[in-house]
């Protein structure tokens, strides 16, 4: 054998270990926001900048960058890792990012996981009714929608997890709210979550086998984590034009807000863990 192939065979082999302890979180990453120094978000195949609208409907006229209202705002080193975003009021303003390309969306058998970090005093912060801290979709809450939300009534503050599908799809009948049971609701909830004044918590929902026509697709979310419940299997089928999709914060929450992750697969509940405990959060993965 002669010296250049030996030569190419040992740069082949480098690159094969390189390729081997790529971390399995970096590789699976779309998206990361970490709102260190700025708004716009660090990594990402599409467009990293983030945007504002009069309202979540209102989309069409957006501009870039924060909003004048200053509802939000840059929150220098107030965050769980560097800066964060503070929501210091109720808004109808939206703050989004474009999902185009930031998201490894799939027409076949789609999966991922969402993660971002949460700093809020649900007693004292919240106000009454619904709040969004994250909603992916390209229409409605109730419309090929993922959300997780904190509802504040008189009787506690639960936290949930939503898979909306198409509207089509889970509600064909185009049932009243009301009307449906809690069992056909695509909801997972969580009476007493670890959200307290002064504290981070870490939420992630995963999902897998979504868009593939079967009543097979499984949501989980996981809270500082732990997993917290799974939606079970169900026919979830996410019709989504792109262009049109927006990752949108803070809708209705007052709180700091830090360290939003897209991955293009769902996380084990082992790495869920590791993704928690990461010194310096996924800003360490790209070093």
């Amino acid at each position: 054998m002669t010296t250049k192939k030996l030569l190419l065979l040992f740069l082949a082999g480098i690159a094969v270990l390189r390729v081997d302890a790529a971390d399995p979180l970096r590789t699976a990453l779309t998206f990361h926001a970490s709102f260190d120094g700025g708004v716009d978000a660090d990594f990402g195949p599409g467009d990293r900048k983030l945007y504002n609208a009069p309202s979540m409907n209102k989309r069409d006229g957006a501009v870039q960058g924060l909003p004048t209202n200053s509802f939000v705002a840059l929150a220098r080193g107030e965050g769980r890792f560097g800066d964060a975003l503070r929501f210091k009021d109720k808004s109808e303003t939206t703050v989004f990012f474009r999902a185009a390309s930031n998201i490894a969306w799939r027409d076949k058998d789609w999966s991922g996981t969402v993660s971002l970090w949460l700093n809020t005093d649900p007693p004292g912060e919240l106000k009454p009714g619904f709040c969004d801290p994250i909603q992916i979709t390209p229409r409605a809450w109730n419309d090929a929608a993922f959300f997780v939300e904190f509802e504040k009534r008189p009787t506690g503050i639960p936290f949930r997890l939503g898979t909306y599908a198409d509207l089509k799809v889970w509600n064909p009948g185009n049932r009243k709210w009301e009307d449906i049971p809690m069992a056909d609701k695509p909801l997972l909830t969580v009476e007493k979550p670890p959200f307290s004044k002064g504290k981070w918590t870490h939420v992630v929902f995963t999902f897998e086998h979504f868009n593939t026509g079967q009543p097979d697709g499984v949501a989980r979310l996981y809270l500082d984590g732990k997993l917290q419940g799974a939606l079970p299997a169900r026919t979830q089928t996410f019709t989504w034009d792109l262009e049109k999709t927006a990752i949108m914060l803070g809708l209705s929450y007052v709180g700091l807000y830090d360290e939003l992750s897209l991955f293009n697969r769902a996380l084990t509940p082992d790495e869920v863990s590791k993704l928690h405990t990461l010194e310096g959060g996924v800003k360490s993965l790209m070093k």
